[in-house]
């Protein structure tokens, strides 16, 4: 029986005006601590999973809001959940919790946007020592955010209130009168657990509690007695008086990534963060939460200026497992360090140890959190079964796998070997199957989504008689991208292939000329090598477009002017390409 992560949680009621709230204390009261306020319609279980990783490290400090859970409700229940009284609460709780030191406060949802209020009030300042947001915006923000808007429209503006209007759909519906208790209490209440398993993949455990209907009903009034008049009349000095951890979760059905372009003004010191997730990511991803909150508070406590996000997509990828194969040099190298430049943990794979040892050192000063080297060849099916056993118990499960080992065979079909054939086969094909199917089925198991990238070439759509075998592998890695991203759609990992053209690397230096002998081999190798340096594409810039990728969730992405005409010409005129296919390359 699997054992609660709440289990030897110190329980205590505190007592707030008319209610008293029910308090739960994890870890060393010694430490410094870390509150946790749980949002709409859920209680303070709702953080079991992250508590449980904050405290060994932390005081951890729970509570149900007034209403919720454990705690009792005011009475009667209109005018009892106002932002004020919600402020008494938490002030309640810091007191009794803490009462010498300022805590850490972290929020989700409705636990956010209130403890916004908390943090831009004037009675709470020197009680916060810093704030966790996420899911749950300020309402005055909100608010000031909304106006902007009306009095200064763009259709840029416009559709960002269009779009968030449709988000928000369940706010007017939670202002009805008696609708949602009726619901709660009645069918949504029994059917809610299936549903968030289905549509977050919320795993589950001790969440939701039995006293769901409940606490939704009462939860209800939360928006009644604040929305509408925060909305219509946002305070104008809402500043925040901490420094403040905005974690984006980028998928999030209710709130749209725009509520927070105007946050710097009202934000002094503002950390971001985006994380590929629904709305529940105290439940799907209790990890990284875990993660960046130690680090949030950490850098606070040491007085260290917060962790700016320095690098090209570091609120996306900080923090994040990356494994790159290949990663000894080429392309495969300046991903791991375009990734490192991204604040990401880095796992640096390559045959070549020693140059695979020289990537994860040069990604320490980039700004990587951690960098690890791994020897490994992708062909050898039961070495990529060790790694991956290895990187899942010694680092985790990957966040981002970029599969780019790969070799280069050139020369006539019939000067191919049956060996050439398994050779380029089994590193260029093979070598992307093995890291799909472990390190993919990894992200599968875990639930909490990720990211595959495939590198395939322009080879993999544009016929040549001279890569018969190359282009072969690189269309089968093209194709196989599509099959896994299809398959996988619904499980929140997208999959890309990524198609470079002629991008200036050592593979030109390594290529095996079928049919030549050394002396002609190792010609034909400079030559090639001099042409690609004539044409001069950086590795970089195919690793910024990796990160573009992920970002957007791509699914084929060509590089390089050439890379892109011939996709162009393979989907509107491929008998142009049949007959480029037939030109002797002069090597």
């Amino acid at each position: 029986m699997r054992v609660s992560p709440l289990e030897g949680a110190r329980e205590r009621r505190v007592r707030s005006g008319e209610v008293e709230l029910c308090v739960a204390e994890l870890g060393d009261p010694g430490q410094p601590t870390v509150v946790l306020v749980h949002g709409y319609p859920d209680s303070k279980e709702v953080w079991s999973e992250v508590a449980g990783r904050l405290r060994d490290r932390f005081h951890v400090v729970l509570y149900d809001v007034r209403g919720h859970g454990r705690s009792t409700a005011p009475r009667p229940l209109r005018g009892g959940f106002t932002l004020d009284k919600l402020t008494d609460d938490f002030l309640a709780v810091a007191d009794a919790v803490s009462p010498d030191e300022p805590v850490h406060l972290v929020g989700h949802d409705w636990g956010s946007v209130q403890s916004w209020e908390f943090v831009t009030v004037a009675r709470t300042e020197g009680r916060i020592a810093s704030f966790t947001s996420m899911s749950g915006p300020s309402l005055d923000h909100f608010g000031h955010w909304i106006n902007s808007r009306l009095t200064r429209p763009t259709p840029r503006r416009v559709g960002q209130l269009l779009g968030q209007g449709a988000k928000s759909w369940y706010v007017g519906v939670l202002h009805a009168p008696a609708l949602p208790e009726l619901a709660w209490r009645g069918p949504l209440g029994k059917r809610w657990p299936k549903l968030l398993q289905r549509l977050e993949q919320v795993p589950a455990g001790d969440y939701p509690t039995a006293s769901l209907p409940q606490d939704a009903a009462h939860g209800a009034w939360l928006y009644r007695d604040n929305v509408r008049t925060r909305l219509r009349r946002p305070r104008p000095d809402a500043r925040a008086h901490a420094p403040v951890q905005l974690i984006v979760p980028a998928g999030d059905v209710f709130l749209s990534e725009r509520l927070y372009d105007d946050l710097e003004q009202w934000v002094p010191h503002l950390v971001r963060r985006t994380l590929p997730a629904r709305h529940w990511v105290p439940r799907t991803r209790p990890d990284r939460l875990a993660d960046w909150i130690t680090e949030f508070v950490d850098t606070v406590e040491d007085g260290r200026p917060a962790p700016a996000a320095t690098g090209r997509h570091a609120d996306r990828f900080a923090g994040q497992l990356v494994l790159v194969t290949g990663a000894g040099s080429g392309i495969g190298r300046a991903t791991a360090l375009a990734f490192a430049a991204a604040g990401a943990r880095i796992v640096a794979v390559d045959r070549d140890g020693e140059a695979a040892a020289r990537t994860a050192g040069l990604a320490l000063p980039l700004g990587a959190r951690a960098a690890w080297a791994e020897t490994a060849d992708v062909s050898d099916e039961s070495a990529m079964e060790k790694l991956a056993e290895k990187v899942a118990a010694e680092y985790g499960v990957v966040d981002v796998l970029v599969n780019n080992a790969g070799i280069g065979l050139s020369g006539s079909f019939f000067d191919h070997t049956a060996e050439d054939w398994r050779r380029v086969l089994d590193v260029n094909l093979w070598g992307v199957i093995h890291g799909c199917r472990l390190f993919g089925k990894q992200m599968a198991e875990r639930g909490q989504g990720g990211h595959i990238v495939n590198i395939s070439s322009a080879a993999g759509y544009q016929p040549s008689r001279a890569l018969p075998a190359y282009s072969t592998s690189k269309a089968a890695v093209l194709m196989l991208s599509e099959c896994l991203r299809a398959e996988l759609a619904g499980q929140g990992i997208g999959v890309t292939a990524i198609c470079p053209g002629f991008v200036n690397t050592d593979i030109t230096s390594t290529t095996h000329f079928a049919g030549a002998d050394a002396e002609e081999e190792k010609r034909r190798q400079k030559r090639t090598s001099r042409l690609y340096g004539l044409r001069n594409y950086p590795p970089e810039k195919v690793a910024d477009a990796i990160l573009r990728a992920v970002v957007r969730d791509a699914a084929v992405v060509p590089v390089t002017p050439e890379a892109r005409l011939f996709h162009a010409l393979s989907r509107f005129s491929p008998r142009t390409l049949r007959r480029l296919a037939r030109v002797r390359p002069r090597l």
